[in-house]
């Protein structure tokens, strides 16, 4: 049966659009904001909403919908993100410290590569495609969770696969909630660039760097913007951080001469800090990952600078303002 004043009711069907899902995801926000949080916390829990983290989850993610968030203070601030040290705690019962990075959006400054890396990559939306290519306030916030989104899921794949990355919690539009590489009290890893290792745990590092970069590999990617600033080391453990332009060594023409170019960033850290025979260790690395990505190919006699340019060396990272080590 059908009334009179249902004729000219609009039916909608099929999937919400991103602006759609987007504007529920505030609604909930500020639905949230109204209830009372206990005191001392930021916020209520974010877990459920945005994208989740591969599982098994790890057994210290809290997943309770009564839990709280606590902003503790900034871990790292930088021109493209700031990572923030947050403490998601059930009232009475578990606490895990997290970090969680912020991408930054239409009033900061853009990421310096942005071109390249959003090229070839289409949008279902003609209205967002537009808004991105003009670098409208709607597009760059589009921009920066494009970015969010390509970090979160290298993250997934990778934890997945056994490479030294942080485990991604969730990720809520441009701001991603990862497990904090630190100490139960705060105290963030230290970067790789701030270690003078002696010769046995540099060798050490150089070994782990070695598995790392070849489960990147195995997974079919390399880094792509590989330097001591983006690498944490915590208890003698290396981890990888800061993979938003993680590159499909595969596919990407460039493959090779990225793969290499990380190889060498960082092998001229190790050679700067003593690393026994580290032109040779280094084009062995680059024969061992491009073995391990299939790509049968390698490196040349000699070397070279690393094809790197100005990107080279001590890539982003060198940019950025470290407050009190990095988390993430």
């Amino acid at each position: 049966m059908r009334f009179d004043d249902e004729a000219d009711l609009p039916v909608r069907r099929g999937r919400l659009t991103d602006h759609e899902r987007l504007s529920l995801l505030n609604a909930r926000v500020e639905l949230e904001d109204a209830l009372a949080v206990p005191l001392g916390a930021d916020r209520w829990s974010t877990w459920g909403q945005g994208e989740m983290g591969p599982e098994p989850l790890p057994d210290w993610v809290i997943t309770s919908e009564g839990a709280v968030d606590t902003e503790l203070g900034v871990v790292k601030t930088g021109k493209e993100a700031e990572v923030f040290l947050v403490r998601r705690e059930l009232p009475g019962g578990p606490s895990v410290l997290l970090a969680e990075k912020r991408y930054r959006s239409s009033d900061h400054r853009l990421f310096h590569r942005d071109a390249g890396y959003l090229e070839g990559r289409r949008m279902k939306e003609s209205r967002m495609s537009r808004a991105v290519a003009n670098r409208t306030s709607f597009g760059r916030k589009l921009i920066s969770e494009q970015w969010a989104a390509a970090e979160f899921a290298a993250l997934c794949g990778l934890w997945t696969a056994g490479a030294p990355v942080p485990y991604p919690v969730q990720r809520v539009g441009t701001d991603l909630l990862l497990e904090f590489i630190g100490d139960s009290d705060g105290g963030a890893a230290p970067r790789l660039a701030q270690l003078r290792p002696d010769p046995d745990s540099l060798a050490d590092l150089w070994g782990q760097l070695r598995e790392g970069l070849g489960a990147l590999a195995r997974a079919g990617f390399t880094h792509g913007d590989l330097s001591a600033y983006n690498v944490l080391v915590y208890q003698g453990q290396l981890v990888l951080i800061d993979l938003p332009q993680v590159v499909d060594v595969v596919v990407n023409p460039r493959g090779r001469e990225l793969m290499e170019r990380d190889v060498r960033n960082i092998g001229t850290w190790f050679a700067a800090r003593g690393l026994r025979d580290a032109e040779g260790e280094m084009r062995e690395m680059v024969d061992y990952v491009g073995g391990e990505a299939g790509l049968g190919w390698r490196s040349e006699e000699g070397g070279g600078d690393g094809e790197g340019g100005e990107d080279a060396g001590a890539g982003a990272g060198a940019e950025e303002k470290v407050m009190g080590g990095e988390g993430v």
